[in-house]
């Protein structure tokens, strides 16, 4: 699930978008340079392999780490694009190519957004689209929606199967999500049911208003961050947290989580700009400004399992632990947060820059959070969902969960003693060597020593998720 939103000004386009997806699916921030290919060579995209063009531009591109495709990106022409899942009537091919392969396609053979939209057609007419689009499900499969933006203009393209609509942005504010939204294509293909639990038309709603609100790039990265009505997220059985644009997992149906953002500044005459997070949910990250024609080294590509070496990765510390009880942990760095990128956009750093003093700012935060959110105020079928993937990712030490388990169950039962039940002597006294300490010194462990006095000083407590 996403949410894309574009501002066409005079001579200025802003193009954003929050790509959801899978809790632990990191996202990459990578280049790739331009590159003349040899006649009758291929392109082996996500599922299939397709006949490669003479010459492709320079892209900068946000990208699940397991797919070729991107969920974002721009070229160097001054061309950038946001894609969307939509759920139509249309059959769903078993392999094709995606969305997101058609997003890196266009950056990398247009020149323009209305040469973008061509080849999307093409491409789409000739090949199709299909294969599965999930990381924990990979069969799960939808057809896409594009916004496509460049200096002077922006178009969506709407599509289901092979069969596809477009509308012309010249002015104002467009905003799309996970549904069908050209009027008659949408009333020939929608598929209502699952439109409705994607939510999709209460997020284009609030991504709308917000950048009508506000058209600003500081208005872009709050229509992003916003939970809806609410300050905080709220949590829905059916699908999590996803009538908010910032979202949060999880729901027992449904489940997405906003793994990256993006803010594309395109001026006519001048060097497009572009803020991205490079980490997932907006509400607890820092947008920071990249150009397609100075990459800058990352470390290595992020994986579905935690490494401290990828940025994505150190700041899953912070956000998981933020996400526990926002109203104690946010307001202990989000002034900090605002204030910083308010002096980046009056002064624009370096890349390298930027990217130094957010690094310093995310351990700064993550240690200041860390006895912050104690207690995990969240419903109980979501903090299941967040131990589930934090076990999957390893992002905490194993043994600490062992260890917490063991001592939150004799917690229990020592709380439960102490209140004059079972676990009384006739006079009231607690049974000292009956049930309690045995499974208080088992817990401890051979040594004698609890190994939750062990655990480092940044893991959550047995509350956590």
């Amino acid at each position: 699930m996403c949410d894309s939103v574009v501002v066409v000004g005079d001579g200025r386009v802003l193009l954003a978008k929050n790509s959801d997806r899978d809790c632990n699916e990191a996202q990459l921030l990578e280049w790739h340079p331009a590159a003349a290919h040899a006649p009758a060579t291929g392109v082996r995209c996500t599922w299939v392999e397709i006949p490669q063009v003479p010459r492709t531009h320079a892209i900068l591109i946000s990208r699940p780490f397991w797919m070729w495709g991107a969920e974002m990106g721009a070229n160097a022409a001054g061309v950038a694009i946001g894609n969307e899942a939509v759920f139509t009537t249309e059959s769903y091919a078993e392999t094709g190519l995606t969305g997101m392969d058609l997003v890196r396609l266009a950056l990398e053979r247009a020149a323009t957004a209305a040469e973008a939209v061509s080849v999307v057609t093409d491409l789409l007419e000739r090949h199709g689209q299909g294969g599965g689009c999930g990381h924990e499900r990979r069969a799960f499969t939808y057809h896409s929606s594009f916004l496509i933006a460049d200096p002077t203009e922006a178009w969506v393209l709407e599509t289901a199967g092979r069969k596809w609509a477009v509308e012309q942005i010249r002015s104002g504010t467009r905003s799309i999500s996970n549904g069908l939204t050209i009027p008659a294509f949408a009333a020939a293909h929608s598929d209502r049911m699952r439109t409705t639990v994607s939510a999709c038309r209460v997020r284009r709603e609030l991504t709308s208003r917000a950048a009508t609100r506000d058209p600003t790039i500081a208005g872009l990265f709050a229509a992003l961050r916003s939970h809806g009505e609410g300050r905080w997220p709220h949590y829905s059985p059916v699908n999590g947290g996803m009538a908010a644009p910032c979202m949060h997992a999880a729901g027992l149906v449904t489940a997405s989580q906003t793994t990256a953002s993006w803010v594309s500044d395109l001026r006519s005459g001048g060097e497009a700009i572009h803020w991205a997070t490079a980490t997932a949910a907006p509400r607890t990250s820092l947008f920071k400004p990249f150009r397609v024609t100075q990459p800058v080294p990352l470390g290595p590509p992020a994986t579905d399992r935690f490494d401290e070496r990828c940025l994505w990765w150190r700041h899953e510390r912070l956000h998981r632990v933020a996400l526990r009880d926002p109203a104690r942990a946010m307001p202990l760095f989000a002034a900090e947060r605002d204030r910083t990128e308010r002096e980046w956009l009056a002064e624009l750093p370096a890349t390298e820059s930027a990217l130094a003093a957010g690094d310093a700012l995310l351990a700064r935060w993550t240690v200041a959070l860390a006895g912050a959110a104690r207690v995990d105020v969240r419903p109980a079928w979501v903090r299941h969902h967040w131990r589930v993937r934090d076990r999957r990712a390893g992002i905490w030490p194993r043994r600490d969960w062992r260890a917490r388990r063991r001592l939150s169950f004799c917690r229990r039962r020592w709380r439960a003693g102490a209140g004059g039940g079972a676990n009384r002597g006739p006079g009231g006294e607690p049974r000292i060597g009956e049930g309690i300490p045995g499974r208080l010194n088992r817990a401890r462990g051979r040594g004698g020593r609890s190994p939750e006095l062990d655990r480092p000083a940044d893991a959550p407590d047995s509350d956590g998720a």
